[in-house]
């Protein structure tokens, strides 16, 4: 009898012990969460290949700034730092120029009949996790697609009459335009709308850099032929705008 409550009193030690080494080891080891770990590290797309679509990061609709205080800001600043724009500064700056807000694909800036002339193109120089070249911008994908890793800003600065403003802005807006999606409509009087458009856009992004503590300024003296020539954007888009944009001193 002796011997079978020694065997009962060998298994039930046993059977204690596995129990505090399996609650033990929960303790001791950390949890798994099948969860891809969240990374700070900014993205490069320096190796990006023509035609590649990089999205965007997501737009702000409801800053720090109200509308009255970025108009009160609102100034043409012709002088840069040499610190690189933020590729969510650069998303933000082309939404305000040609997001899109609604569900039926209307935008930042109003267009006569909703025929969207504009196209907007960036000549990066200085913008962080972007290779120099010419990126297009797609509103409802709310990307830019990488078109061109041309260097072009010498070129550029020198079809603009030697604006300094060029070479140092950490990006150049580019506001184009195909007219033929307007006048198709409304005839010689659409080239009138194309133009009350790019100023509605071009003033958009005037506030929102304001609002973001950027500094802007519009550019329409350029040797168009040259301008277009060296952007290669194609027929029938013509350059009607530019915008170099960087940091503040």
């Amino acid at each position: 009898m002796k011997k079978y409550i020694t065997i009962i009193a060998v298994f039930a030690f046993l059977g204690v012990a596995a129990l505090l080494f399996r609650v033990g080891s929960r303790t001791l080891t950390p949890a798994v969460s099948n969860e891809k770990a969240v990374t700070t590290e900014s993205v490069n797309h320096f190796s990006n290949q023509v035609g590649d679509m990089i999205e965007l990061p997501e737009i702000i609709t409801d800053g720090s700034i109200s509308l009255e205080k970025a108009l009160s800001l609102r100034r043409s600043v012709r002088s840069y730092s040499d610190a690189p724009l933020a590729l969510s500064d650069l998303g933000q700056l082309l939404w305000s120029a040609q997001g899109i807000t609604n569900e039926r694909g209307f935008r930042t800036a109003p267009s006569a009949g909703a025929t969207f002339p504009l196209e907007m193109y960036v000549v990066v120089n200085n913008v962080e996790g972007l290779g120099k070249g010419i990126y297009h911008y797609h509103p409802h994908d709310h990307a830019i697609e990488f078109i061109r890793a041309d260097d072009v800003s010498e070129p550029l600065f020198r079809a603009c009459l030697s604006q300094s403003m060029i070479l140092d802005g950490g990006a150049v807006l580019v506001f184009a335009a195909i007219y033929e999606r307007t006048t198709a409509r409304y005839g010689d009087r659409g080239e009138r709308y194309v133009l009350n458009e790019v100023g509605h856009a071009s003033q958009n992004v005037h506030l929102q850099a304001a609002a973001l503590d950027l500094g802007t300024v519009v550019i329409g003296a350029y040797r168009d032929d040259e301008v277009e020539d060296i952007l290669q954007l194609g027929e029938p888009t013509r350059v009607l705008y530019l915008m170099p944009v960087g940091r503040l001193i």
